[in-house]
């Protein structure tokens, strides 16, 4: 089963110097937090800001070729995590044909942004990742743990 998520916001670990791309579920509780990097974190931050670049950047770019090829985004999805690194696959669909495209979550969220594709996670993802820890990790953060970028 698919569960719709939305993007909560993107936070800075000072601990790892890497960023936290927080996925809040749209009708509930859960939470994913996925570690990225600075490029796709920026990438987000500009996408969730509405920011318009001089010149397209990757994710544009993406998106302005599948609009000019007609091809739509349904929806992107985290598929599965293997060893601590979460799977995605974006979804489109040419009018006659979806097909699937493999994907890092952090491009695949940037690029939904953009087109404001809907964002769902596998709702076996939950059971996968360190709940424990994880949940712990969570509920002791305080404000001033993290740099809020959005």
């Amino acid at each position: 089963m698919l569960i719709e998520m939305k993007v909560e916001g993107l936070l800075f670990d000072p601990r790892s110097g890497m960023y936290i791309l927080l996925l809040q579920q749209v009708d509930g509780d859960e939470t994913l937090p996925i570690w990225i990097g600075k490029p796709e974190a920026d990438s987000i931050a500009l996408a969730l800001g509405k920011v318009l670049t001089p010149r397209p950047l990757t994710h544009d770019l993406i998106k302005n070729i599948l609009e000019e090829l007609e091809v739509h985004i349904t929806k992107v999805v985290i598929t599965d995590l293997i060893d601590n690194t979460y799977y995605a696959l974006i979804y489109t669909h040419d009018g006659i044909k979806e097909r699937t495209i493999d994907s890092r979550p952090s491009d695949a969220v940037a690029i939904a942004l953009r087109v404001q594709a809907p964002i769902f996670v596998e709702e076996g993802i939950f059971e996968l990742r360190k709940a424990d820890e994880l949940e712990e990790w969570l509920k002791n953060l305080k404000p001033e743990d993290f740099g809020n970028i959005m």
